[in-house]
């Protein structure tokens, strides 16, 4: 470095970490988002029994009761609410309709209609609903004006009425597979494998020809009519009378068995799951026993109580839909968590279940219970801050004292164990040879605590000692993060464990950080963590300690260049770099953006002096803009906190209304659907141009990559906790009042 530049280096860094004391930033106006009711879906599921025969079709009436057709009679559902899988067993409930040979169900003015070989019959209107029809293999119908319905056995058409037959005709090439009547037109439509039939006023016209047809419907505003295929579908419109554009086959999956008009919605069945066509032009794709018993989907309908039946051939999917706000989402999780995810005061997972029975499982122990305890911590402590709700403390209160005894059940001062749990079960805890045992003979505790715990509990405990305002929990929070960072400091910079050693991943050395190369970003993560923790402790014990080695770091170390270092050079350990490095920068780590940004609300909000609060902003910013195809909810709103007024607010509402009610660790397929963009591999992982929606990927923590599109394996044996991955940013956003109190 030339003389002149060495001078103006100095300088700069003079002003740039000169120790004055921190001022606040001049608030910008931000975006709010209004907290009034969106429609929040989930499913409830009624299996079937290898009894039940081949299901047919699925209808609900006008008192809400649905009843299922297969071809050894009528079944009903049983006992199925969500969470809790029903099933379906045979329907006595008319005893006299056990002796009819029921061929096809269907609902006429909102009451259930059975189709026979003789009669089309009905239970509604006093029973007086009972016309022959003299079609004996007869297994189509549709019911139009005063009582009239159309009946096919797939070649001939019978039109009925009180037992009179009013006309007669045939698909002399054709096969019927659907009838249909439109009553704005009173036309019948008749859907063959290879064409579309209109039939009025005893005219039968073929108005479509096509090929490989399976099913259709008219849309709700009578103006275009959906046919499906084995390979997409096609749009007609109704008053050109002609196709509209191309057969659409860029969709979730293309051989579409079921088509139903519901709503301002279009739904599809096929042999791979359901999708429905949205207003916007857009699909919601329901695939996986998050949503239906099978994927196979035979029959479509609308179910009672804005919702969708979906008969599979596994068994009946009923897709509802409620209005909630996200405060009302909030209060079901709030739920969720305190009712199965508290293990010895930790946030955890609830494993090993039956196949999605959450009566079944074990809480499970965790390699990172003290980063997911911190991330539920911060989220009820921001809950508190806003709402000073008493339980909101005490979840606190008692998250916090399962962190608290992490320092104290192992003989190292200052240093936090990963886990603990009763003695006698370390051979069916996570990684075994990790766990000690403790000097209470009742207790065992694992060691090997990574940067993750550690950035983790300083987070949680700045908050809990900005924001709660207990004098006691204020005190305890920070006496930890004094006894954290002191053995970090003391240790320079390491995790040193009860074997005297550095753990793996616990380290902030310089020798450690800076033997990296520039590009590898581990790099840059750790002199960000650590300069955030430094500052966090210097803010809360105001020990100067603190302080001067932070400033050490930034100004003799390079940590301040480090971590300024732009996202977009992050990459790639050259070839002939150390094998450490290469094993770091193989793609990019997810788990590193948590730490950042969890670290982040103390690198902002605590930073030394308003110089370095701006320069912090930008390097948050930058983050912020390379992770924005994400559309992830938390890192959006931990942006926002740094008083930018663009941080993808629509975004972070989108992530969090569209997250599903149900997070158990169901098996997901995403990879062989064809209205998704793919992108080549690549350093971010990023398999789509656009990330799916949370309800149709694979549940997932902060710390994984959100363009994962399939989970396989084990299906429905675990449930996560809503405590880290939805309610923290929940929370975030409403305490820097970025997301409104609910709105009626």
């Amino acid at each position: 470095m030339s003389t002149i530049k060495t001078v103006f280096f100095v300088c700069f860094c003079a002003v740039l970490f000169s120790k004055c004391s921190p001022k606040n930033s001049t608030a910008t106006q931000q975006p709010v988002h209004q907290d009034t009711p969106f429609w929040q879906d989930y499913s409830v599921k009624f299996y079937a029994q290898p009894t039940d025969g081949t299901l047919l079709s699925a209808y609900s009436d006008r008192n809400g009761v649905i009843k299922v057709l297969t071809d050894k009679g009528l079944a009903q559902p049983y006992d199925g609410h969500f969470l809790y899988h029903g099933k379906l067993q045979p329907d006595g409930t008319y005893r006299p309709l056990k002796t009819k040979k029921i061929s096809a169900l269907g609902v006429y003015e909102s009451q259930f209609v059975y189709l026979d070989d003789k009669t089309v019959l009905s239970n509604s209107w006093a029973g007086k609903l009972f016309s022959k029809h003299q079609l004996p293999t007869a297994r189509l119908f549709a019911g139009g004006a005063n009582f009239e319905f159309l009946v096919s056995d797939g070649k001939a058409l019978y039109l009925v009425n009180d037992s009179k037959l009013l006309w007669k005709g045939n698909l002399s090439s054709d096969e019927a597979l659907q009838i249909s009547y439109q009553a704005s037109s009173g036309t019948y439509w008749i859907l063959g494998r290879q064409g579309l039939y209109s039939f009025k006023n005893n005219q039968l016209n073929k108005v479509f020809s096509g090929a490989n047809l399976t099913a259709f419907d008219v849309s709700t505003d009578n103006k275009k009519i959906f046919i499906g295929t084995s390979d997409g579908y096609i749009e007609w419109d109704m008053a050109a009378q002609k196709q509209v554009g191309d057969i659409r086959k860029k969709l979730p999956w293309t051989d579409i068995t079921a088509v139903k008009s519901i709503g301002d919605k279009i739904w599809f069945g096929t042999t791979d799951g359901a999708f429905a066509l949205r207003a916007d032009g857009k699909f919601d794709y329901y695939n996986g026993e998050r949503w239906l018993p099978s994927n196979q989907v035979v029959h479509i309908s609308e179910g009672p109580n804005n919702s969708a039946l979906v008969l599979t051939k596994g068994g009946l999917g009923q897709i509802c839909f409620k209005q909630m706000t996200l405060h009302e989402k909030a209060m079901y999780y709030e739920q969720q968590v305190r009712s199965r995810h508290i293990r010895n005061g930790f946030n955890a997972s609830l494993d090993n279940m039956e196949k999605g029975n959450i009566g079944t499982g074990y809480l499970a122990d965790s390699d990172n219970d003290g980063l997911w305890t911190s991330m539920y911590l911060g989220g009820e402590v921001y809950r508190y801050a806003v709402t000073k709700d008493p339980e909101a403390l005490q979840n606190c209160r008692e998250a916090f004292e399962a962190m608290e005894r992490l320092y104290s059940i192992n003989p190292v001062k200052g240093f936090p164990s990963r886990s603990y749990e009763r003695s006698g079960f370390i051979p069916q805890l996570s990684d075994p040879e990790r766990w000690q045992h403790s000097a209470d003979p009742e207790w065992d505790w694992k060691a090997t605590t990574s940067s993750d715990e550690a950035v983790g509990h300083i987070f949680a405990f700045g908050t809990m000692a900005e924001l709660i305002d207990d004098p006691s929990l204020k005190k305890r929070a920070i006496t930890l993060i004094d006894s954290l960072m002191s053995h970090i400091v003391q240790n320079n910079y390491y995790l040193i464990d009860f074997d005297g050693k550095p753990t793996t991943w616990g380290r902030w050395s310089p020798e450690y950080v800076n033997a990296m190369p520039k590009n590898v970003g581990d790099r840059k993560i750790t002199s960000s963590n650590i300069v955030a923790m430094l500052q966090t402790a210097y803010h809360f014990t105001k020990k100067e300690i603190y302080k001067e080695k932070a400033f050490e770091l930034m100004n003799k170390h390079g940590y301040f260049e480090n971590l300024m270092r732009p996202m977009k050079e992050i990459g790639s350990a050259a070839d002939d770099a150390d094998a450490l490095s290469k094993e770091l920068s193989d793609g990019w780590n997810h788990s590193d953006d948590e730490m950042y940004f969890v670290c982040y609300w103390g690198l902002y909000r605590y930073a030394f002096n308003d110089t370095l609060k701006t320069h912090f902003k930008k390097a948050i910013i930058d983050h912020w803009e390379i992770e924005r195809p994400e559309k992830e909810g938390a890192w959006n709103i931990f942006t926002a906190l740094t008083g930018a007024k663009d941080f993808d607010l629509n975004e972070s509402v989108w992530y969090l209304q569209e997250h599903p009610l149900d997070l158990i660790d169901w098996s997901i397929s995403n990879s062989h659907r064809k209205d998704i963009e793919k992108l080549a591999p690549n350093f971010r992982g990023q398999t789509t141009k656009e990330v799916l929606p949370p309800d149709e990927r694979p549940v997932q923590r902060h710390n994984a990559n959100m363009f994962n599109l399939d989970r396989k394996g084990s299906n429905g044996t675990s449930e996560h906790s809503a405590g880290d991955i939805w309610l923290l940013p929940y929370w975030l956003g409403r305490y820097l009042g970025v997301i409104s109190e609910p709105k009626k």
